[in-house]
């Protein structure tokens, strides 16, 4: 399979609904068939998400922009990214901003994550392991904030890690469907934003859900 090709189309696909050329850019030339299991690599490039294995999911590449784009990413900041998972969300974001804190809870996922973004020459992603806490409190505040797993609430902790002027999106809902929100933290009443519908697996830990 022509690899180049099939993200190409996808790309100019996704140029229909994304806005800021500069997510589109580096989506054109990160190689997502890295972050998928050998047999899901000939989908690597359809617009859907694709299972990584133990429960989880990579994102449908759709939703993945529209949250990207939704940071404002300039290229000078600190993002948090809660849930690793295959690390391709990561990749994005290191090329769009300064420095990324990624957090996961199931240590095989990480480990895996950061073979591959090492195999592919990342040095600015720290990857670490969920604690109890949601997020990673030690390199707080953050100027934005990414959650790729879907909260029953806006969770207080991850908030107040994030910077006045931050923006934070995060999927909102039931277990089974959700809406995409934008927060941005400000002094008097933080902006939120509804962008929409979207399905994510379920954000596990404090001020989210309980593992099943």
């Amino acid at each position: 399979m022509d690899f180049a090709q099939a993200r190409a189309r996808l790309i100019a696909h996704l140029g229909g609904e994304i806005r800021d050329r500069r997510v589109l850019a580096v989506m054109a030339h990160i190689p997502r068939e890295c972050f998928v299991p050998p047999e899901e690599q000939l989908s690597a490039y359809e617009d859907m998400p694709l299972p990584i294995g133990l429960d989880q999911t990579i994102s449908q590449p759709l939703i993945i922009a529209v949250m990207t784009e939704a940071l404002e990413l300039k290229g000078k900041e600190k993002v948090l990214e809660v849930g690793t998972g295959s690390g391709y969300q990561s990749a994005i974001l290191a090329e769009l901003a300064r420095l990324v804190i990624t957090v996961e809870r199931l240590p095989s996922l990480a480990e895996t994550a950061r073979k591959t973004l090492n195999s592919l020459g990342y040095t600015n992603i720290e990857i670490h392991l969920a604690g109890e806490t949601l997020g990673y409190q030690d390199k707080a505040p953050y100027d934005a904030i990414m959650v790729t797993a879907a909260a029953p609430r806006i969770p207080d902790d991850l908030l107040k890690q994030l910077a006045i002027g931050g923006r934070m999106v995060i999927p909102v809902g039931s277990r089974f469907v959700q809406e995409l929100y934008k927060i941005t933290r400000q002094k008097k009443g933080d902006l939120v934003q509804d962008l929409g519908g979207c399905r994510f697996v379920p954000l596990i830990g404090k001020n989210a859900w309980e593992k099943e």
